[in-house]
């Protein structure tokens, strides 16, 4: 594991932080998921002085942390080698309130000495601007402030406020209180409103994964990953960023460095899909609530790779120079240069994100004749594009080819766009779109496989494996028992395959040859191999995947083919939804395991 990614996430579909094994806040951004890093020492280089939340017990200390079971409040306990320990919990609201759910931006920071004399500095150090602005605190009689150029954070606490502002050493008689939110006056009894605040939250986390359909075996993973897509969720939008940081990079010095706190049309459908797995519909709701506002601002059908998680919202890539990286591997991004790219596989991903809507009896408000037309817009643009080259879902920066993934994502539209119209009983339309699936499968494998290599492979000219393709039998394209497929799964496997984990190709790309195993792809594959009947060696695959999860539970988009340590940004959507489908799929029955006692 890389220590520096030790980190656990905490949030409430507002804003999110990431906190190391000592407890110290290292990134969140403000004032919602993907704003300005208040706290930004995970991209500070070595020795920051600023962009971080910590508490400092004398002394010679270890630190222990866990999540509290099925939440996202995170404690932390802080022991010296002198007997003082305390307990930092944090979290960030999220309850039921008047109807509706109340997730303000807002952390909540409890303090609480445990035994002996308990001697604290507390360090809060915001910083504004990507890093440019260090803001001195003003202090006032029970809170102090930090004002930006385009918002003032306030932190209320029942500490001496004294030293708080000038970071002196003091002992810690009693469990305190620090919030930081907006510049607003906190309105009631500051430690009654955050105990009250963490119980709620608390309830709020046990009751929705209470109603998750998990599988018997793998439960404490699975549950952590669902709460950690719930994290990536901007709820007031409904858009989902494919992680919460920008900038780690995907492999040691590498400049391969991407800003991932944006919405992928092709990310967000597997979120979608995972928690719909598990019975967490409400996200899918949300979002295809958020594409409606996408497809809408889009007059000529032309849909973008990546989106703000505020339609509207530019992504121009640049720098932030104040910043010197993730162990000061730089350089540090904001924005996203793919939203400027051709990716033709997003109207597909489109279409399967909101084909539930219309199978599923549990929604209130089913998929119906309205949705269908909007859906059928995005399905027409698939078939435009379906054999037009394009950067492929790798976001290859250097050129553009006829990608056989972005083609069988323009064959799932119009094949779901079809069983959608059967389930809407509008047999011309079933007529329509089956006619359409079928003509682009057809030409698709005319050029997508190759005896040379005996492999489906990943373009039209020069092609090559490509672990997109084991998704081809998961998404209907080819019946699992295709000797095509089986052939397929069987080379990747042996060609694709670097110390135990999978790469997504093998070939250079833009950056040279590439480092690092890309998570998901490892978890694609052993859902391949459970699908032509080789169960064990997947089983094997997902065991050894759990094991690179960081002590917190979380997995980052990458691992090192030498050192198997984590890299990339964090927590990565993509893996912790490889994580839940292969559970779901891998998992012994509660029958099989429980009742059977086997």
């Amino acid at each position: 594991m890389n220590s520096g990614l030790d980190l656990a996430a905490i949030g409430n579909s507002t804003i999110a932080a990431l906190i190391d094994r000592k407890g110290r806040i290292a990134w969140c951004c403000w004032p919602r998921i993907d704003g300005d890093p208040v706290f930004s020492s995970l991209l500070g280089g070595e020795e920051p002085e600023a962009g971080f939340f910590d508490v400092v017990l004398d002394g010679e200390v270890t630190a222990t942390r866990r999540y509290q079971r099925n939440t996202a409040i995170v404690e932390t306990i802080l022991e010296n080698d002198k007997g003082a320990k305390l307990r930092i919990t944090d979290f960030a609201p999220r309850f039921k309130l008047y109807d509706r759910i109340y997730r303000p931006a807002m952390l909540v920071r409890r303090i609480e000495p445990l035994s002996g004399t308990c001697r604290i500095t507390v360090r809060l150090r915001p910083h504004f601007n990507w890093g440019e602005q260090c803001p001195s605190p003003v202090r006032g009689s029970n809170h102090m402030r930090f004002a930006g150029e385009n918002f003032t954070l306030r932190a209320t606490t029942d500490l001496p406020i004294v030293y708080v502002t000038e970071e002196r050493p003091f002992v810690i008689g009693k469990t305190a209180t620090i919030v930081l939110g907006p510049d607003e006056p906190f309105a009631a009894g500051l430690s009654e409103t955050a105990r009250g605040f963490e119980e709620k939250t608390r309830d709020y986390w046990w009751e929705w994964v209470r109603y998750l359909s998990i599988p018997y075996e793998w439960q404490d993973a699975v549950i952590r990953a669902a709460i950690s897509l719930k994290l990536c969720a901007y709820e007031e939008t409904g858009g989902i960023v494919a992680a919460l940081t920008t900038s780690i990079p995907e492999a040691p010095h590498s400049i391969r460095n991407w800003d991932y706190r944006h919405c992928w049309l092709r990310d967000s459908y597997f979120t979608v899909r995972a928690l719909n797995l598990l019975g967490a519909t409400r996200t899918m709701e949300d979002y295809i609530r958020y594409l409606t506002t996408v497809i809408a601002s889009e007059p000529s059908g032309r849909l973008a790779p990546v989106y703000s998680i505020v339609p509207g919202t530019p992504l121009e890539e640049r720098f932030a120079t104040a910043l010197p990286g993730f162990c000061g591997m730089g350089p540090v991004r904001v924005g996203n240069q793919a939203a400027e790219q051709v990716q033709n596989d997003g109207y597909g991903h489109v279409v399967l994100a909101a084909a539930q809507m219309f199978f599923d009896d549990r929604l209130p408000n089913r998929g119906d004749k309205a949705l269908f037309n909007l859906l059928e817009s995005v399905a027409a643009k698939a078939v435009d594009f379906a054999f037009e080259p394009d950067a492929g879902l790798w976001e290859l920066r250097g050129k553009k080819r006829l990608h056989t993934f972005s083609a069988v994502m323009s064959w799932a539209a119009c094949d779901r766009l079809s069983r959608i119209a059967r389930v809407l009983e509008m047999p011309e339309r079933t007529h329509f779109w089956s006619e359409r699936a079928n003509g682009i499968r057809a030409r698709i494998l005319s050029f997508a496989w190759s005896d040379k290599l005996n492999s489906f492979v990943d373009a039209e000219e020069d092609g090559q494996l490509d672990a997109s393709l084991l998704l081809l039998a998961e998404l209907g394209f080819v019946r699992p028992d295709d000797p095509r497929y089986i052939a397929t799964v069987d080379t990747i496997g042996r060609e694709l395959k670097r110390n135990g984990y999978m790469m997504r190709y093998a070939g250079e790309d833009d950056f040279g040859l590439p480092e690092t195993s890309f998570t998901i792809c490892s978890f694609w594959y052993a859902g391949a191999l459970d699908l032509i009947g080789r169960r064990d060696e997947a089983r094997e695959m997902f065991t050894s995947l759990l094991a690179r999860r960081n002590e917190a539970g979380l997995l980052s988009e990458d691992i090192d083919n030498q050192t198997l340590e984590l890299w990339g940004n964090i927590p990565q959507t993509y893996s912790m939804v490889g994580l839940i489908d292969t559970a779901m799929r891998l998992s012994k029955t509660w029958e099989e395991a429980f009742w059977r006692g086997s």
